[in-house]
């Protein structure tokens, strides 16, 4: 990778042009020109590949399969909505070489601590700024790169701290030298604060002190005395410091800024809750249209909309099947201009892709518009590429109870269909079986876009008697959805495959609440905050209030359910760091202002509240603002945490956004590290907040 080789790029079967590949010395970038462009080239970083892929797991190397095997080929896959990089190499051994060795970059960039990110951060835009190549910087290329960055800075203060950082005196700064002048300049007297509170001598914490910030601020009531210890040898950098049992003021911004000092649980990170209750008695994580990549009138129809919807956690895909030509069925939104793509490449890459992030269940669901020819090709897809992992029959052979639960269902593939003649006769009845009983109870799904659920009006299906006469209250509904299954997805209106908001969907118990995947938004950050923790294995067990047939909860008069306890959030928004500038206009600087919002039920969802507008300091805002909140029904509640950039003439730019269960919040002093708008990390942005929360009186 180092030395470089040279690469086909392939766009299509007839777009197949060689490109000359290489890792830089930074071991953390791709160079890659083409022959004949002269000095043209381009660059991207390993940080952002997501994963790689072997062989032909895309529809443009599906395509030339018969031109290159798949030992030669592999795909790049990019964070966020960048397309895929699709390539064959000269021979098996040098795709090997790049599969290989990109994948253990991406693990030891995975394996960074929160430290090594931000050198990396820092040393990534040096590198940006350094356009001689030279290796370093006078004052005025670091003042031009500090407002590239959106630092809003001193000029006075800036150059005495320049000076002090240029170790060498030679009126430059070299890379670590600039690691050490951003660091003086951006240095977090927020935390050096809560530190300094602790400290018994100013200097460290000792174990003793630790253990009083643990118990004190981060509410910890566990075995403090081991957590203490550990923290200490996990974080602290210094050696003298672990023999003397205390952490410095670098080890405490080390442990804040890790995966135990956010505001997510680590402890509801991996599955926690019980796996054996019904199907009905979770939510599920589910997709509409799924092989859709863009809008519904003209979009790009492709495999990697399965790919990526599992690889998230989902658990319920959608395929729209159709006559193809030469007796194949095919996948596309019907009547549109969307692109179309066979339905036995969708079927492979569900076999290849459903139990990769989870080994729960699948459920597939089939909007049938083929022929009964045609179906009994799909059945024989079905039955070919997925094998055992296509639920046929009952289990046990026998009609159950009640419906079965995910841990019965591990590892399996359940299909739900319309039973309109053709794919469940050719499984001579097993799929029956598996479209009725094993999918939902009182043989069918009860099914309802969302346009009707807010009328009152429910489509369904025969045995799902739902009119708007028998839904006198919510209540009848979480009912009925204790028991049965409900999807419900997008309006048809919906042509740009926007998304509505999911909550009001949970909020009565619907279970598999189809979204738009592709489509980046509120209702896909609620989706991924939702099914965040339990391992994000695309199934959350429903509060027991809406399991339980006696509990007869109703979302618009929660406070009449047993056991009702309001609590009180209150949040201290802090400071925020390294807020990424989203104005690419030259002088322009972010004026960052954070909202807070709470989704769950009525009563919840009235809250929302920013912090102060006009923020003077932009890169790493302080504001200490508080905000407080009631919560009524926090089983259900869900905390989204945006920041904009405040503009006054105009709509605010997005700037990041973290969303998560209320139930999943870790009390005390927090770092929330934001995600951008496709759901995807930036480091190292961030929030520092301050969390408690209470009883309402």
């Amino acid at each position: 990778m180092l030395v470089g080789t040279v690469m086909r790029k392939i766009k299509s079967r007839t777009w197949k042009k060689q490109r000359y590949f290489k890792l830089q010395e930074d071991c953390m970038t791709i160079w890659y020109k083409s022959k004949k462009a002269g000095n043209a080239h381009s660059t991207f970083s390993v940080s952002d590949v997501e994963a790689v892929r072997e062989g032909h797991q895309s529809e443009v190397l599906l395509s030339i399969a018969d031109e290159f095997p798949a030992d030669r080929c592999f795909t790049l896959v990019f964070r966020g909505r960048r397309g895929n990089l699709d390539l064959v190499a000269e021979s098996a051994e040098e795709a090997r070489s790049w599969i290989q060795g990109m994948r253990k970059l991406i693990e030891n960039l995975e394996n960074m601590g929160e430290r090594e990110k931000l050198d990396q951060w820092i040393g990534d835009w040096f590198k940006k700024a350094d356009k001689n190549n030279d290796g370093r910087m006078n004052f005025k290329e670091v003042r031009d790169l500090l407002k590239m960055m959106n630092v809003d800075m001193n000029e006075h203060h800036a150059h005495r701290l320049f000076t002090m950082a240029d170790k060498s005196q030679s009126g430059t700064l070299e890379d670590d030298e600039f690691v050490l002048f951003y660091k003086m300049l951006t240095q977090r007297e927020d935390v050096l604060r809560v530190f300094q509170d602790y400290s018994s001598d100013g200097q460290k914490l000792s174990q003793t002190d630790l253990e009083d910030f643990l118990r004190e601020e981060q509410l910890e009531g566990d075995d403090v005395q081991q957590h203490a210890k550990q923290l200490i040898e996990r974080y602290e950098p210094s050696d003298t410091a672990k023999l003397l049992n205390a952490m410095t003021f670098d080890g405490f911004l080390m442990y804040l800024g890790s995966a135990e000092g956010s505001i997510f649980n680590p402890r509801r990170r991996g599955v926690f809750q019980d796996m054996s209750q019904p199907l009905c008695h979770y939510f599920i994580s589910s997709s509409h249209n799924t092989y859709l990549m863009e809008d519904q009138l003209r979009g790009q129809s492709s495999m990697e909309g399965y790919i990526r919807a599992l690889n998230r956690g989902c658990r319920c895909v959608e395929v729209d099947c159709w006559d193809g030509a030469n007796g194949e069925p095919i996948v596309y939104h019907g009547h549109t201009f969307t692109s179309k793509i066979l339905f036995k490449d969708v079927v492979n890459a569900l076999g290849n892709y459903a139990f990769k992030v989870s080994e729960y269940p699948v459920i597939l669901s089939i909007e049938n518009h083929c022929s009964v020819e045609q179906q009994r090709v799909m059945a024989r897809h079905l039955t070919h590429i997925l094998g055992d992992k296509l639920l046929k029959s009952a289990l046990g052979g026998k009609a159950p109870i009640r419906l079965p639960s995910p841990e019965d269902l591990k590892g399996k593939i359940l299909l739900k269909a319309k039973k309109i003649g053709g794919l469940e006769e050719t499984f001579n009845g097993m799929v029956e079986d598996s479209l009725t009983v094993e999918v939902s109870d009182e043989d069918d799904t009860a099914e309802i876009d969302e346009d009707n659920l807010h009328r009152g009006n429910l489509r369904h299906k025969p045995k799902v008697d739902l009119t708007t006469n028998h839904i006198n209250r919510w209540s009848e509904f979480v009912l009925h959805n204790s028991r049965h299954l409900t999807r419900v997805y997008p309006s048809g209106f919906r042509t740009d495959s926007s998304n509505f908001n999911p909550q009001e969907m949970w909020n009565v118990g619907c279970q598999i609440v189809a979204l738009n995947f592709q489509t980046a938004g509120e209702g896909m950050d609620l989706n991924d905050g939702l099914f965040r923790q339990n391992g994000s294995c695309g199934y959350i067990l429903k509060p027991d209030f809406m399991t339980q047939a006696e509990k007869k909860f109703d979302p618009e008069m929660a406070q009449q359910r047993d056991g009702y306890q309001p609590l009180v959030l209150t949040i201290q928004v802090i400071s925020g760091q390294q807020l990424p500038k989203v104005n690419i206009k030259e002088g322009s600087i972010v004026d960052p202002l954070v909202r807070v919002e709470i989704h769950g039920v009525p009563m919840d969802q009235a809250n929302n509240q920013i912090t102060d507008e006009y923020v003077l300091t932009r890169f790493n805002p302080v504001w200490y603002d508080t905000l407080r909140f009631n919560i009524h029904t926090p089983e259900l509640a869900m905390v989204r945490f945006v920041v904009e950039d405040y503009d006054k003439t105009s709509k605010n730019d997005f700037i990041g956004q973290y969303t998560l269960p209320f139930s999943c919040i870790q009390q005390g002093y927090r770092h929330i590290h934001l995600l951008s708008k496709d759901g995807t990390s930036i480091p190292p942005s961030s929030l520092f907040v301050h969390i408690r929360i209470t009883e309402l009186e």
